[in-house]
């Protein structure tokens, strides 16, 4: 037989096999060589680190507005996706984002994008994004992951891997609990990993105490108060202004106050935080007095206890001398002397509050009101339901599209100048 002989890769002289291949021809090796091994395989380069990005959150419906914000604000390269904007920017931008934006959710740094089509590449990939430059060792983590149309369905699984690498490369508690948020997304086999930079929703800004039913997000009245066109020399009035959100929202604006100028932000606990370039850039944003000759900006409600929690919260906010409370029924609404301006307005909807029949009602009074006493005012309404916006009366264009307040959907609807 014609065998091999022995494990070196040397063949017999003759016509006999060979382990290996033979030369073109059928001639065998030359005995006195030996057969190179294979190369390996080579290991996968690491994934490029992703140029710095940041997602701001918005509704969605809603991210042409903060898209316009941000390029407002200076942020590059910004663009819309699905339920926010990005831009371009690292740890910096992110504290100036937190600090700045009003209509912006929340502010997640990207930290890695890559493939991932079964967990020990997810492990090994999350094994390479350099922890320790991010997270300090005394800070815990909470890892949270989602999965949609990918071969690691299990998020559980997914977290426990990342959470996994973070406390071997940085030494942080990483879990179900933490003072930061690791969030990973895997959508399509695409893995996202990402820093919550804000901590709390960027909504809460500090300021409002004192709620009613059914409040109004500070985040969602920015955008409002955008969508309108308001401008910060328009007058405002808002008849059923309930905690004072967008009044207190509009005279902020006015005199020019960072929204996040009185909190907290996860961001503070990173690594790369430095204090000093904190501080400084918060004193850059400080306004360098009060505004001069400011509109009227009023908010009305029949409920005596709820406008006094509406001037608790401007007080606390700062702006108390710029918003003025009258208690007053929506259908008794007058308007303030001076120029035409803005009614934007948050009444209770019928999936929200009250009985469908009292509240067409209490539109057809504001829009008696507004009709008979703000000609020259444009007006913005806020509602999930059709049929109260045409109680009203008012010339409505045809709503803008669908974004969610709380568990429902609403538009916003807006007419022109009145007659």
């Amino acid at each position: 037989m014609g065998g091999a002989q022995g494990g070196d890769g040397r063949g017999r002289r003759g016509g006999g096999r060979t382990q290996g291949r033979g030369r073109p021809g059928g001639s065998a090796r030359d005995p006195r060589r030996v057969a190179a091994p294979a190369p390996a395989a080579p290991e996968p380069a690491a994934p490029a680190a992703p140029p710095p990005e940041l997602f701001l959150a918005a509704p969605p419906g809603l991210e042409p507005l903060l898209l316009e914000e941000a390029r407002e604000l200076g942020f590059a390269q910004a663009r819309t996706a699905p339920g926010g904007v990005v831009v371009a920017g690292g740890l910096a931008e992110a504290m100036r984002a937190n600090l700045m934006l009003r209509g912006a959710g929340r502010v997640l740094m990207r930290v890695a994008e890559f493939r991932a089509l079964h967990p020990a590449q997810l492990d090994k990939r999350a094994r390479r994004i350099d922890w320790a430059a991010l997270l300090r060792p005394d800070v815990p983590v909470k890892v949270e992951a989602t999965s949609r149309r990918s071969r690691i369905w299990h998020a559980g699984a997914a977290a426990d891997r990342v959470g996994k690498a973070i406390r071997d490369a940085a030494g942080a508690p990483a879990g179900a609990t933490g003072a930061l948020r690791v969030l990973v997304r895997l959508d399509d086999d695409l893995c996202t990993i990402s820093l919550d930079t804000s901590g709390e929703p960027l909504h809460r800004r500090g300021a409002k105490r004192d709620v009613g039913a059914a409040p109004l997000r500070e985040t969602l009245a920015a955008l409002i108060l955008r969508a309108a066109a308001w401008t910060p020399e328009t007058p405002l009035l808002d008849p059923m202004c309930g905690s004072g959100t967008l009044p207190i929202e509009a005279a902020e604006i006015v005199a020019g106050l960072a929204p996040g100028r009185a909190r907290a932000f996860a961001f503070e606990r990173l690594a790369g935080f430095e204090p000093e370039a904190w501080a400084a850039l918060r004193a850059a944003a400080v306004p360098a007095g009060p505004p001069t000759d400011p509109p009227a900006i009023l908010g009305g409600d029949r409920d005596a206890e709820v406008l006094a929690g509406a001037r608790a919260n401007a007080e606390r906010a700062g702006v108390a001398p710029l918003v003025r409370f009258v208690r007053r029924a929506a259908g008794e609404a007058e308007p303030p002397e001076g120029p035409p301006g803005l009614v934007v307005v948050n009444p209770p909807y019928g999936a929200r509050l009250g009985e469908r029949d009292a509240l067409r009602a209490l539109h057809a009074a504001l829009g008696r009101a507004l009709l008979d006493r703000f000609s020259g005012w444009r007006v913005a309404l806020l509602t999930s339901e059709p049929g109260l916006a045409r109680a009203t009366g008012l010339p409505f264009a045809p709503p803008g599209p669908p974004f969610p307040h709380g568990p429902l959907k609403v538009r916003l609807h807006l007419a022109g100048p009145l007659p």
